[in-house]
């Protein structure tokens, strides 16, 4: 009776996970879907808990209550700046802890099984903690690339495409071993094969330059979901399979809409050698030409007059926490008549939707944010685009020079507009490392200085 309840426990947290992810596709139900997948996880706790022996209770309650508490210490103070980081750290926390299951199930004690189970069990183990290794040592890479920690720029090791397949052999020729160990005895090949792994995913995201990360971040989400689901077959736990499935093919499809947005292949971007400082040179010369620039109060004034305002956040907009200035700054605009909206690219800021969260945060409104596809024609009958710490995604290099490294990108047509107002701290480059010959352009306004400073001083001029 206890393991019927158990399973329609789990078939209904299973339900809700899916539920929860069709509602984190779209603005309007990502509360409800948040919501959803609370719920799901909170039944697979309890039915999980009520499986156990009593005896392994209090060293579940030992793990449980300081990871809750850590949790919500976490969510309460990260910042939006820093949710990137969270996410590829909680993705390490993921492949951990699949190596740490592989090798307690491998070392434990075993029912008995038939040749058959036992072979499909010893490669369930081991493809599950190679899986982990690799997630864990690779979101740590991109945690302190995000952080800061380390830079941005591409590892270039000569000959690295030949040292990663070595690395593959080695692996596999390790499996191998591990495979034909009779009892436990394949524990040196499990623990060498971590090793490699673990060396092979520092290496790929090294490759992997700031530009990708997006894209690194949801490919580190699939690999954290195929652990996941890797545990579940060791452990024997359904819902933790379908649960791993889940991530990891939802983390799969978005690393691909994430290269779609940049004209790139999953392929190309894995192989690395693209972002900060690493792209090639344009074959076009640098854009020459003088920059026009404009102060607070003059853009305060250009966008009381306009009656159509696009405006296209970036990661500099998150960096200064400058959107619930913004969102008053929109609200006055419209209470004044104007037709004010948001545009986002795939891959604006450093996290798959990371725009859309900030603006939600500030309470703007959802009918008014829109994605590329659906805004990119506008541009041409609106009166001013306003840049907010956005660089590559408005490049018109991507459609104008075949040169380019980010030439095939689409990008926002900010330049189609009457006026451009571009806000960003300096004239440096974007994160991919090229120039933009955008701030040259004749109708292109430059206002320089801290995004929530300037912001206010908008804010200010237009009350």
């Amino acid at each position: 009776m206890k393991q019927s309840l158990i399973t329609i426990a789990y078939i209904a947290a299973s339900a809700l996970f899916i539920l929860s992810l069709g509602g984190l596709s779209r603005q309007e139900t990502a509360r409800r879907g948040n919501l959803y997948g609370i719920l799901g996880m909170l039944i697979a706790l309890v039915a999980t808990a009520v499986g156990m022996k009593t005896e392994g209770l209090p060293v579940l309650a030992g793990a449980l209550v300081p990871g809750l508490l850590v949790g919500a210490v976490l969510a309460s103070r990260v910042q939006m700046t820093s949710m990137p980081q969270l996410v590829a750290a909680l993705h390490s926390f993921v492949g951990l802890a699949a190596v740490l299951v592989g090798f307690a199930t491998y070392l434990g004690p075993h029912a008995a099984m038939e040749p058959s189970e036992l072979s499909l069990h010893t490669a369930e183990i081991f493809i599950g903690v190679c899986i982990g290794s690799i997630t864990f040592t690779g979101s740590v890479i991109a945690f302190l690339k995000l952080q800061g920690t380390i830079g941005g720029r591409p590892l270039m090791i000569p000959g690295r495409h030949i040292i990663n397949i070595l690395m593959l052999m080695a692996t596999t020729g390790l499996g191998v071993w591990f495979f034909v160990s009779p009892g436990t005895d394949g524990q040196i090949a499990l623990l060498a094969a971590t090793i490699v792994t673990g060396i092979l995913g520092v290496h790929f995201v090294m490759a992997i330059g700031g530009a990708d990360m997006p894209v690194v971040v949801s490919m580190l989400n699939s690999y954290s979901g195929w652990a996941a689901a890797a545990a579940g077959f060791m452990l024997g736990n359904d819902l933790l399979i379908i649960t791993g499935a889940l991530v990891g093919s939802s983390g799969a499809i978005l690393s691909y809409i994430m290269c779609r947005g940049m004209n790139r292949s999953f392929i190309s971007v894995m192989l690395g050698g693209f972002g900060t400082e690493g792209g090639t040179i344009s074959s076009s010369a640098a854009p020459q030409g003088e920059v026009h620039s404009i102060e607070a109060p003059g853009a305060a004034d250009l966008l009381q007059q306009a009656r159509k305002i696009i405006i296209v956040p970036g990661y500099g907009l998150a960096v200064a926490q400058a959107q619930h200035s913004l969102a008053e700054v929109v609200r006055q605009l419209k209470e004044k008549g104007s037709d004010v909206k948001f545009a986002i690219h795939p891959v604006a800021g450093r996290l798959p939707g990371h725009m859309n969260v900030l603006l939600a945060e500030a309470n703007i409104p959802y009918d008014i944010v829109f994605e590329m596809d659906e805004i990119n024609d506008q541009f041409k009958d609106t009166d001013i685009a306003w840049v907010i710490g956005a660089n590559d995604i408005v490049n018109p290099s991507a459609m104008d020079d075949p040169g380019s490294p980010i030439a095939g990108m689409p990008v926002l047509h900010v330049w189609e507009a009457r006026d451009v107002i571009v806000m960003k701290r300096s004239m440096a480059s974007g994160y991919a490392g090229v120039d933009n010959p955008l701030f040259y352009k004749e109708n292109t306004l430059m206002l320089f200085g801290d995004a929530k400073k300037v912001v206010d001083e908008i804010l200010t001029a237009m009350r």
